[in-house]
């Protein structure tokens, strides 16, 4: 019982404190637009892509995520536009956030180099009267419940990509306007913190049988450790993805994603949960549905992009 009490308690500690405040997903190397604002338009058509992740299942009150995105260039490529909308529950918090992206692309040697910019906005709730709170005389949850506060919110980043090779770095939220969702005594500058992301990949095709598909993310926010995503990803007949992956000090992923039609891709991952959570969780699961539509659609059939 007191392993149950340390876990919850400390979960608890994290649903008003600094923790899973970004998206957290698995597949996050089949849609960038999640991490990087300049990812919109690097395709020559449109993307939309649906995901829905369910983190610790059998976990009372366990983080529970959908998200939404569509983005594709204009200007003859050298503007790209995005949309991003997610919906996050996690214990006693729910988020809704919705983001408009916009990109700007330079030719860059054999490749392009995309500057873009995110502005959004939070709605965000916290029934802090359900909080079942052992020691009393905390601040944070003697508070009154927190219902529909609007946030909004500012990001930036750059993505360099050819056609084989990609590495963006991004800080999706690089300002919030969340003063009141803090306590009035707390020394904090604002409740959203930045994160930082730094990923890339390679995609390395011998044949039409198998393509190899490498990459990392790196993940980092100034009140906790680091965080590593390293992923591989094998495609067989330009069909069918197999890949594994590893979150540092997380879990084990294993991924599944089969491109049903040239257009339409369906995915799945599994996270098998490394920490004490593990006893008390079956690990988590994610679901994902993309479709690519435009003009030129026509170009993916002839020359297939990876990411």
């Amino acid at each position: 019982m007191k392993k149950i009490f340390a876990i919850l308690i400390a979960f608890g500690g994290s649903l008003v404190a600094y923790s899973q405040q970004e998206l957290l997903v698995s597949q996050y190397m089949f849609n960038g637009l999640m991490l990087n604002p300049a990812y919109a338009g690097t395709h020559a058509y449109f993307s939309a892509n649906a995901l829905h992740r369910s983190q610790w299942v059998q976990f009372e009150k366990a983080p529970v995520s959908q998200v939404f995105s569509i983005d594709g260039p204009i200007s003859n490529d050298k503007l790209g536009i995005g949309l991003l909308v997610h919906n996050d529950k996690l214990g006693v918090t729910s988020q809704l956030d919705a983001s408009a992206n916009i990109s700007y692309k330079l030719l860059l040697g054999s490749g392009k180099l995309s500057f873009g910019l995110r502005a959004g906005f939070s709605n965000y709730s916290a029934k802090l009267s359900e909080v079942v709170v052992w020691q009393s005389g905390d601040q944070v949850f003697e508070r009154n419940d927190i219902s529909g506060e609007f946030v909004p919110k500012f990001g930036f980043g750059m993505y360099y990509y050819t056609d084989s090779f990609y590495a963006g770095l991004s800080v999706p939220n690089i300002y919030s306007l969340d003063d009141n969702i803090l306590i009035e005594e707390s020394q904090d500058e604002g409740y959203f913190e930045q994160h930082y992301y730094l990923n890339a990949g390679v995609v390395i095709e011998s044949n039409t049988t198998l393509t190899i598909k490498p990459s990392i993310l790196v993940k980092y926010v100034p009140s906790a450790p680091v965080e590593v995503d390293l992923n591989c990803n094998f495609m067989f007949f330009r069909k069918f993805w197999l890949g594994a992956g590893y979150r540092t000090g997380d879990a084990l992923i294993g991924m599944l994603e089969y491109n049903i039609t040239p257009q339409l891709s369906a995915g799945y991952a599994y996270d098998f949960t490394l920490t004490d959570i593990a006893e008390y969780s079956n690990g988590s699961h994610e679901v994902m549905v993309a479709y690519d539509f435009g003009k030129r659609i026509e170009i993916k059939t002839r020359s297939p992009r990876y990411f």
